[in-house]
């Protein structure tokens, strides 16, 4: 099967036209999902037929009791099996594949297997890929639909941008070879999925821009979707160490917090720093605000020294999913509430569930980074998601 697309390295192809982390177990997700039947992916269907390679001398029944006989279970077990060597030495088994099988994405065609397996290796090449595949699932009788994530770092640019896709492969079976005919990729951060989509192309570009986050530790979160807006990403529980702070955009309290890491304990011990810092706001007014830092991922409650300074505390913050807007500039008040209302606004249309509050996290020194490449990002939890 099956990249998710084949993207940016169309824009780096040579004359001839040629297309197109790793996360850990493939196993069944526990975040709920349900197959996607959108208008959308159906138009691109028609746009070919999935049954373009099969004999055409075939009379109806005869071909109607070929579909009716593929058992699609051992296709999907294979693609859960499979994927996972995407962009590893072994790779994907390319015989699972009709030698014309047709590839498609916004921005890039293919019509054979090999063209498609030199775009994977031109990826392989000028990114560090990482596939990360969320479920499988037939949704067709000569149809599987799998959900993916592909997070990608152009290694070529200085700042080695990171690039996100997350969508649907829409792959059609020939009940005639056995075999992967077809394979339409959907992406979650565009409307027009049609090859070829300036929309796409332009989703792939503005992605190259400046964000700068220090080489620092960070909380574990997979990114489940990305939408034109918002990512939806799936956190690992972190500790954090926190006190009262007075505003979102404040720094109020940061002394009482760095204080403990330190030194300001009951160890004295010195804690390494991380990013972001946050800054929560439980209310729905915004104004009921604490701040805090995340603490090194390999520590736990029990083993770390009791805080010192009055009001400072520890806490483990539970393992949740979050609607996140990333942006550069100085995160002034005014606008880390445009960006809250806009996020929340965004999710409530998606039919997402945002709960009450949100965090500001800051990720640099703003003393010592320039505003227009500072990363910034406002989250909302999220009461529950259904990756569809």
């Amino acid at each position: 099967m099956a990249p998710p697309f084949s993207c940016a390295a169309t824009l780096f192809r040579p004359t001839t036209t040629t297309t197109v982390p790793c996360a850990g177990s493939l196993a069944r997700p526990k975040i709920h999902s349900k197959p996607s039947t959108t208008v959308t992916n159906r138009r691109i269907l028609k746009s070919w037929p999935l049954r373009s390679s099969l004999a055409q001398q075939n009379p109806p029944k005869q071909e109607e009791e070929e579909e009716a006989a593929i058992d699609v279970n051992p296709f999907v077990d294979f693609l859960y099996d499979d994927l996972p060597h995407l962009f590893d030495d072994q790779g994907i088994d390319r015989t699972m594949y009709d030698k014309l099988v047709k590839f498609r994405d916004p921005i890039t065609k293919h019509d054979t297997i090999d063209g498609y397996l030199f775009n994977i290796r031109l990826l392989k090449l000028l990114f560090n890929p990482d596939f990360q595949l969320h479920n499988v699932r037939q949704t067709g009788p000569y149809e599987i639909t799998t959900r993916w994530t592909m997070v990608m770092r152009f290694v070529l640019l200085p700042w080695k941008p990171e690039l996100v896709f997350t969508g649907c492969s829409i792959m059609g079976i020939n009940p005639q070879t056995q075999k992967f005919c077809s394979h339409v990729d959907i992406w979650d951060s565009i409307k027009n999925n049609e090859y070829f989509s300036f929309e796409g192309l332009l989703d792939v570009l503005k992605q190259l821009r400046i964000y700068k986050t220090p080489d620092l530790e960070t909380p574990k979160y997979q990114i489940l979707k990305r939408t034109a807006n918002y990512e939806v990403r799936k956190y690992d529980s972190f500790l954090v160490v926190e006190t009262k702070g007075d505003k979102l955009s404040g720094s109020s309290g940061f002394n009482k917090v760095t204080g403990y890491i330190f030194g300001k304990n009951s160890s004295t011990e010195k804690i390494p720093m991380t990013t972001p810092v946050f800054t929560q706001a439980i209310d729905d007014k915004l104004s009921d605000v604490s701040i805090q830092i995340v603490l090194p991922m390999d520590k736990e409650l029990t083993n770390l020294p009791t805080p010192t300074v009055e009001g400072v505390s520890l806490r483990k913050v539970k393992g949740d999913i979050a609607a996140v807007i990333k942006f550069s500039g100085k995160p002034t008040e005014e606008v880390v509430k445009v960006k809250e209302k806009g996020l929340r606004a965004a999710a409530l249309k998606d039919g997402l569930k945002p709960q009450e509050g949100c965090l500001l996290a800051r990720y640099n020194d703003p003393g010592r980074t320039w505003s227009f490449i500072m990363r910034n990002e406002v989250l909302i939890w999220l009461d529950e998601f259904i990756l569809e």
